[in-house]
């Protein structure tokens, strides 16, 4: 058996060559003369070889009728001939030395059935060949015109730009017909992922210095750790990561019987991962193209600070009113700027941010280029112009030129501090024309208010995470659960194993039907009486549980009202009066491990879903920003004269859940804590319910 990281060495090697290729070859008959066409369009300057037993050219190349014939070992090869000849087709390039395939042809793994014993096959075939399929479109290299691609595409030669990676060979062809300026690198499908994962494909372009930022286009990913690498890679490089993460509508999604799973579902989890680790994460293409060419100016941003100018209030006041809900600031205009723009829009100009400049120097070049140079004084993390064309067909733009060539040179005049961008309020009013002048003068063109805020939004939580990237710690492969039945332990159960890593719990005790009043008496009025069973989840609902009982008359009363639940109950005595009600939960997902949920707790809580989860481990910084994040939070600062809450103990009672669930990592699938009492600061925290499922033998 070979040495894994060697061969990871090689397959890694191996795809820089499928990637940027200096000689071709393409298997099949009219899929790959469409090839040789495409990659002619965008300029190759390289070999290509068309193989085929039968034909004698192809697109005027003359044929080569095995791999053997070949002149050497391609560096790249286009395979779209029938499924069962594929195996044996790339075993003949892998003895050669060849260096990778994009495998066009379909019918393997996505079949199901005999087409996963056959992907199979492929993939032993292959050896150190950097496979990338099958069943995918294409790659398309617009930096070095290599098109293996057998289809048109909307794209062009560009010196540098960003890449996109996608599952979707469909998305990926519309997303070449883009006409919002946005230079594309690369376009790369993946397919099946049989052999090239995601991951590797970012390592890979991280390592290409002409790459600005990578765009995904995921379904899923398969493996998260490799995954959690790259991006930090990602964060090193100051290369920004913008993903478009299909399936967060969770249909047909497990049920499971605890609180956490129904808040931290898949894509809550894909949420996490993509916060952790500093990737923009956006909800339609159109959000993945202003985002990526936003970043592709101007990088990750210092902070959330913007100003935008326009000539109209209207505009300034949409600003405004979308800035806010994105958590985007708008600072006041500093003293010095704010007499710059004074001397030059006058008194009847309110000097304010958002920036309604009004028309009165509407076409006057000297003005404008004062006026923005003013703006971009102002040295916060972004600057905006909002401007509109006209329609061409129908109309003349001289005093729109004009603006814009003010904008331009007040960004050149104001040097690489001013993150300039234009932004059009509707995605028509920026000419793709107009956009590229901009992309060439270091300014974002932007297209809709609403996408270009997302787009500073993104930028500046990418930032963020830049900055914070020597605290960045990748995850570990999930470990694999011993087999067997998920079994429920029962509320005392829970507690019991909880308690032993210092969760506080109630004092208790456990007890058969008839000695429940005797019980009550020693626990001390007044008390909580319960249900116990292992196969009784949510006690509230099913009426097993009775508060507030203080004498034993009342504890009997209760009693008698469960006996059809179970014959033994726990008794607790009653906890102080909460400042708040947390549920905390840990579950485990083969894909991602242990992930950890706060929230706000209680018999509401899957109707309020007020929860953030992270991912384990987790410092204590993340626990405690994720706790910070919930609407319940101002409660423990002491909302509106309330008594605060005892966060340290919160953190405390986190912390233990944490280390009991890393300690039971393979054995553990889920676990609640709810609700998790909050006492007023310095009187601690109270589990008042727990409820814990194990795998068991």
């Amino acid at each position: 058996m070979g040495n894994p990281s060697s061969t990871a060495r090689s397959r890694a090697l191996n795809l820089r060559r499928l990637l940027g290729p200096r000689h071709i070859a393409v298997f099949g008959g009219k899929w790959a003369a469409e090839v040789i066409r495409q990659s002619r369009r965008i300029g190759f300057q390289g070999a290509i070889w068309p193989v085929h037993p039968r034909h004698d050219t192809v697109e005027g190349l003359p044929c080569y009728r095995d791999v053997a014939g070949l002149p050497e070992a391609p560096d790249a090869s286009f395979i779209a001939i029938p499924r069962e000849t594929v195996p044996e087709t790339v075993a003949a390039l892998a003895r050669r030395g060849a260096g990778g395939a994009v495998c066009f042809s379909s019918g393997f793994a996505e079949v199901g059935g005999e087409g996963v014993e056959l992907q199979r096959r492929l993939m032993k075939a292959a050896g150190d060949m950097a496979i990338i399929g099958p069943n995918c479109y294409g790659v398309l290299n617009y930096l070095d015109g290599a098109a293996l691609w057998p289809d048109q595409h909307g794209g062009k030669h560009v010196a540098s730009g960003v890449a996109v990676i996608t599952q979707s060979g469909n998305m990926a062809l519309n997303l070449t017909m883009q006409r919002r300026s946005l230079p594309f690198a690369y376009l790369l499908t993946v397919g099946n992922k049989a052999g090239v994962n995601i991951h590797h494909l970012v390592d890979a372009l991280l390592d290409d210095p002409r790459i600005s930022a990578i765009g995904l286009h995921l379904e899923g990913l398969d493996d998260v750790a490799g995954f959690s690498r790259s991006a930090i890679k990602a964060l090193r490089r100051r290369v920004p990561l913008v993903v478009l993460k299909a399936g967060s509508s969770e249909l047909g999604a497990e049920t499971t019987v605890s609180h956490t799973s129904s808040l931290a579902g898949s894509d809550v989890l894909y949420d996490a991962l993509f916060r952790r680790f500093g990737v923009a994460r956006v909800r339609d293409p159109a959000g993945l193209l202003e985002t990526l060419k936003f970043v592709t100016v101007h990088g990750g941003l210092p902070g959330r600070r913007l100003i935008s100018a326009s000539c109209s209030g209207g505009e300034a006041t949409l600003v405004a009113d979308l800035a806010q809900p994105r958590g985007l600031e708008l600072p006041k205009i500093p003293e010095p700027a704010r007499a710059r723009l004074h001397r030059v829009l006058g008194d009847r100009v309110s000097i304010a941010n958002p920036l309604d400049y009004h028309t009165y120097i509407w076409g006057d070049l000297a003005a404008q280029t004062e006026c923005f140079t003013g703006l971009m004084e102002c040295r916060f993390d972004s600057h905006l112009l909002v401007l509109d064309f006209p329609r061409e067909d129908r109309c003349t733009t001289p005093d729109w030129n004009t603006t814009l060539d003010a904008f331009v040179a007040a960004r050149c005049a104001s040097g690489d501090h001013a993150r300039a961008s234009v932004v059009s309020s509707m995605a028509e009013g920026l000419p793709e024309a107009v956009g590229e002048r901009l992309l060439a003068e270091g300014i974002a063109p932007m297209q809709g208010i609403p996408d270009c805020l997302d787009a500073i939004e993104s930028a500046a939580r990418i930032g963020a995470a830049q900055a914070r990237v020597d605290q960045a710690v990748p995850l570990a492969a999930p470990g694999v659960p011993r087999d067997g039945v998920a079994r429920t332990l029962d509320e005392w159960e829970s507690k019991r194993a909880l308690a032993e890593f210092g969760l506080p719990v109630p004092q208790g005790v456990v007890i058969h039907v008839d000695r429940a009043p005797e019980a009550a008496a020693s626990v001390g009025w007044p008390v909580a009486v319960k249900a116990l069973s292992h196969t009784l989840a949510h006690k509230t609902e099913a009426g097993g549980v009775v508060l507030n009982l203080r004498d034993a008359g009342e504890v009997r009363a209760a009693v008698e009202s469960m006996r059809g639940l179970s014959d033994h109950f726990l008794v607790e005595r009653m906890a102080p009066a909460p400042v708040a009600e947390l549920i905390v939960g840990v579950r485990r997902d083969p894909q991602f491990g242990l992930a950890l949920t706060l929230g706000a707790g209680g018999v509401l809580v899957e109707l309020v879903e007020d929860a953030a989860t992270v991912l384990l481990p987790a410092t204590r910084e993340e626990v405690s920003a994720a706790l910070e994040s919930l609407k319940v939070f101002p409660l423990l600062g002491g909302y509106r004269k309330r008594p605060a809450g005892d966060i340290h103990a919160v953190l405390e009672a986190v912390d233990a859940v944490v280390r009991y669930a890393r300690a039971n990592e393979d054995l553990l699938h889920e676990l609640d804590v709810n609700p998790l009492l909050v006492l007023p600061e310095g009187q601690g925290v109270v589990a008042v319910d727990a409820l814990i499922r194990l795998h068991v033998d």
